[in-house]
């Protein structure tokens, strides 16, 4: 066993606790900088831990499975909560520079810690029911997070997307009682072991497409309709954080429910993941071609994303798989950083709309070129971050023959490229009429953290062989689920 496991969730936990009793701005920021910073070391440590000593795990208060609740930190596992923490960081240093002082002193550095305590927490443990109590930790505080500073569209917003997660959480229960009273444990790798020795089909394959309704919902695969409205209410960083990560978490749940436990049935489970996957494709890059304001653009592109990530699930192949870690890493970050590059150029602009926009590479051309690059990134251009993930993905689906979403994913990228460039070029390229809003003044200091994701990004293409190394240890195990099952059953 191995304490560090779950270092990502104490820290943000007991810093989130501390940040209650703090009224002061000042000390405020100064611990959520330190905590931040600390939770980023911690997970780097664990992941190195996994890398050199193999899969780490905890069984809480000493009770081994299925009697207690155990995390469990593979390679995945730990690349993304490491990743987690990285995007938090970046996030929380903009917050100092853009939240305002009203939400900073109603707690937003406290909820945006609890938010990093389910994130990572869904990440690492190693129980359905666990995974259902930090999926409510993450959720509970996006409910503060979305709602912070009392914005009329922010209230009306948040019920949609309180709506949506309610019922998905109501599924979610009924799931997992079904699940339980079928197999008779919730401990995911042994449930594996179970749903193997009976039999995935009949009523196991019915909880199948329950767990992967509400894991397509909380992710924007499935029904995605609530997205475009509830991202774009809360301010640019809230949304970063939303984009970055929140999304990223519903399909984890996929990756691993998918690869692990319901592998026995592919021709009903991997298909129907497959055709969600293509249509959450198409629809997403439609949406994000369609649109001429800042916020929906983006938020169609993270539909893109999840729907990619999912086809590699289907796929289902060695390289595939490698493709949808990969891919995951570059995207967590490519999102937030774009999100927060949003914030930025609207702040300038004064409005979100392309058309009030044009002819700011002069006022800001560090601003410029770094959404020029991370929409690169994004589309998948060589050498960056996105490219490799993407090709390992084609890679897959062509191997497993899967030439209809093979050809999606290779569309929507370009269509994702389109989008991407037409909002750099409307705004930072033309000339600005007299009508428009004169350019507004910004804080400064926000390329500080944009800067750090942006190299982030630009480390993951470059020095892609060495990631791969991490990667594909994690591929291993998604394409190998034995040995995340004897790594926690070996007790």
């Amino acid at each position: 066993m191995n304490n560090a496991v779950v270092l990502p969730l104490l820290i943000p936990l007991f810093t989130g606790v501390l940040l209650i009793f703090f009224k002061n701005v000042r000390a405020q920021r100064t611990i959520s900088a330190v905590s931040a910073l600390l939770n980023v070391a911690a997970a780097a440590y664990l992941a190195q831990q996994v890398r050199e000593n193999g899969i780490q795990t905890l069984y809480m208060g000493g009770w081994l499975p299925p009697y207690g609740i155990v995390f469990v930190a593979d390679m995945l596992a730990a690349l993304l909560a490491l990743t987690t923490t990285v995007v938090m960081a970046a996030c929380l240093f903009y917050a100092f520079r853009t939240i305002g002082e009203g939400r900073e002193r109603h707690h937003f550095y406290a909820f945006a810690q609890f938010l990093t305590v389910g994130v990572t927490g869904s990440f690492l443990t190693g129980d359905i029911f666990n995974l259902f109590v930090c999926f409510e930790v993450m959720l509970i505080s996006s409910y503060a997070l979305i709602v912070l500073g009392g914005e009329k569209r922010q209230l009306r917003e948040s019920i949609k997307y309180i709506l949506i997660n309610v019922v998905s959480s109501v599924l979610f229960v009924a799931s997992m009682a079904y699940l339980y009273a079928a197999v008779g444990t919730l401990n995911m790798a042994q449930l594996a072991e179970r749903v193997a020795e009976a039999g995935q089909g009949g009523p196991l394959n019915v909880v199948a497409t329950l767990l992967l309704v509400v894991f397509s919902l909380k992710a924007g695969l499935f029904l995605f309709f609530w997205l475009p409205g509830s991202y774009g209410a809360p301010p640019p960083v809230v949304a970063a954080m939303f984009g970055g990560l929140l999304t990223k978490v519903g399909v984890y749940a996929i990756v691993r429910m998918f690869t692990l436990i319901f592998v026995h049935d592919p021709a009903y489970t991997h298909s129907l993941i497959g055709w969600m996957s293509v249509g959450a494709m198409t629809l997403g890059a439609v949406g994000a071609v369609a649109y001429r304001d800042v916020p929906r653009i983006l938020i169609y592109n993270i539909v893109v994303a999840v729907g990619l990530v999912g086809f590699a699930v289907s796929a289902g192949t060695e390289a595939a798989l490698d493709g949808a870690v990969f891919y995951l890493l570059h995207d967590m970050t490519a999102k937030a950083l774009v999100f927060l590059l949003g914030g930025w150029l609207m702040a300038l602009a004064g409005s979100a709309k392309l058309e009030a926009m044009g002819g700011l590479i002069a006022k800001a051309p560090a601003l410029g070129w770094m959404t020029f690059v991370t929409g690169m990134a994004i589309a998948g251009v060589p050498p960056l971050s996105g490219f490799v993930g993407k090709l390992l993905i084609v890679q897959g689906g062509l191997e497993a023959r899967a030439y209809v979403g093979t050809a999606v994913a290779l569309a929507t990228s370009l269509l994702v490229l389109l989008s991407l460039m037409r909002l750099f070029m409307s705004a930072f390229w033309g000339e600005r009429s007299a009508s428009e809003k004169p350019v507004a003044a910004v804080p400064s200091g926000l390329w500080t953290p944009c800067a750090a994701l942006l190299a982030v990004l630009v480390l993951i293409g470059l020095g892609a062989e060495w990631v791969n190394a991490y990667v594909a240890a994690a591929g291993d195990v998604l394409a190998n689920p034995s040995m995340y099952i004897e790594a926690v059953l070996k007790e």
